[in-house]
């Protein structure tokens, strides 16, 4: 009992962090994202692409997280968006308070999206709100078709799926429509794209909705 009281506080007070970040997003008219996926979906190739296709249209900034190092904030730095990177230290997920500070620290300007790259990781994340105004779960077909059902949470509370690396499919053991299906079982609302970072299959279609979302 007194484990779940302690767990109630902690996402208690994460959720009242969260209502604040999303409250100042909101009122700077800032569209963000929480993107969520276990290590090696694809995550960071995807940032870099989106960032790449809307250049010169959209204004978009970047909270990186990882366990350990800067790698990833240093792709994304090298196409002139803004970036923080939040290196948990064996952290598991991020949190609102995370958030909060990181966007404190960029430079002023316009942002009119806020991508957060999540830790990678398909359970923990999927607690902790963070004030964003969707989350989009990436699975890659490297992974397996049967994620959705053994990862339910994660997607039952994701506005989208991004099916990433579909340009693998015929080296994998994987059906993307078998990965649909079984999506659509858990969250039947879910937007779905099919996405390869390597080809760019996808890739219009995935920016065309997320600057849809901004108007």
């Amino acid at each position: 009992m007194s484990v779940i009281t302690v767990e109630r506080k902690v996402l208690e007070k994460n959720d009242t962090i969260a209502q604040d970040n999303r409250r100042t997003f909101n009122e700077n008219k800032i569209f963000s994202i929480n993107l969520l996926s276990s290590p090696g979906s694809g995550k960071t190739s995807l940032v870099e692409k989106t960032i790449e296709y809307l250049s010169g249209k959209v204004d978009i900034a970047v909270i990186e997280g990882d366990v350990q190092t800067d790698l990833d904030a240093q792709r994304i730095s090298k196409l002139k968006a803004q970036v923080v990177q939040i290196v948990t230290n064996g952290g598991c997920h991020l949190e609102a308070n995370l958030v909060r500070d990181s966007f404190g620290k960029f430079n002023g300007g316009n942002i009119d999206l806020l991508i957060i790259e999540n830790v990678g990781n398909l359970v923990c994340p999927a607690s902790y709100d963070l004030g964003e105004s969707d989350k989009i779960v990436i699975l890659s077909t490297t992974e397996g078709d049967d994620k959705p059902l053994k990862y339910p949470a994660m997607f039952r509370i994701a506005s989208a799926l991004v099916i990433n690396k579909i340009d693998l499919v015929p080296y994998v053991n994987c059906s993307v429509e078998v990965i649909r299906e079984n999506a659509l079982k858990i969250n039947p609302n879910l937007k779905i794209f099919e996405t390869s970072c390597t080809t760019n299959v996808g890739i219009p279609g995935w920016c065309r909705w997320l600057e849809s979302k901004l108007r």
